[in-house]
């Protein structure tokens, strides 16, 4: 693919496989995300995700987001070349630790937080957060990943597709709801950051509905042997009511954040 040459791969999704190429000239490893264009053809919004990727990635360049340094394309197939980082998935890590304490809990968080941060800024959601999508490079730093779902979001609108995985999506996400994409990016966070310090997650059920309305009530088991600082922003984060779920100021301005 231009000037890389491909190598293993790193993982399969719906519309394509992503792969670790080098650059025949400096030796920099990059990932590649190759896209048929056939998985295209016949499914309209998979291709707008990708076209939707492909611009939301390029206006982000932050030290804890994945870049997209640049889009080759055949008759046949698209290639996003990506960063690659080797330290793997943030879930992948936190299963093989079990839980972790809370100034590691705390660095992965803020880490994420402040790359998120960037992104709204830029009046762009996630949308699909979850430890899956967070990436780990050599020193353990958070890269966001898989902007599939992401959404520029005009100020004041409110999206309507219900978009992310059932485990990690808000109540107003899951019961179709039109949504502010930023707060529920930050529920998300809060699940994350849930899962972060205990090992396991606040909603979980193997029936998907019985999952659901448990998400939809936001009621869920905090344990007792977390900060109770930790606790508060948790359940700040959690909030059904999007409306009285904190901002991203407000995470940040917490006490536990800072």
């Amino acid at each position: 693919v231009g000037p890389y040459l491909l190598g293993k791969t790193l993982g399969k999704g719906s519309s394509g496989c992503v792969k670790l190429a080098r650059h025949r000239r400096t030796n920099e490893q990059v990932a590649i995300k190759i896209i048929s264009k056939a998985s295209l053809a016949n499914r309209a919004a998979v291709n707008r995700g990708i076209e939707r990727e492909i611009a939301i990635m390029k206006l982000i360049n932050h030290p804890h987001v994945i870049r997209l340094y640049d889009v080759y394309e055949t008759e046949k197939e698209l290639f996003l070349i990506m960063e690659y980082v080797s330290g793997g998935e943030l879930f992948e890590y936190l299963v093989n630790k079990g839980r972790l304490d809370e100034p590691e809990a705390l660095r992965f968080f803020q880490q994420i937080i402040v790359g998120l941060a960037f992104c709204h800024k830029r009046k762009i959601c996630h949308r699909d957060l979850k430890p899956e999508n967070l990436l780990l490079d050599h020193r353990r730093n958070v890269k966001i990943a898989d902007f599939g779902m992401a959404s520029l979001q005009k100020s004041g609108r409110l999206l309507e597709t219900s978009c992310g995985s059932p485990h990690y999506a808000s109540p107003e996400v899951v019961t179709g709801m039109k949504y502010d994409g930023s707060s529920s990016d930050i529920w998300s966070c809060g699940i994350i950051l849930y899962a972060l310090l205990t090992g396991h997650l606040p909603f979980d059920d193997e029936n998907i509905r019985q999952l659901l309305s448990k998400v939809k009530a936001g009621k869920f088991y905090m344990p007792t042997d977390i900060s109770a600082s930790a606790r508060d922003l948790i359940s700040r984060m959690l909030t059904v009511n999007p409306r009285r779920r904190i901002t991203m100021q407000g995470v940040m301005m917490h006490p536990w954040f800072t």
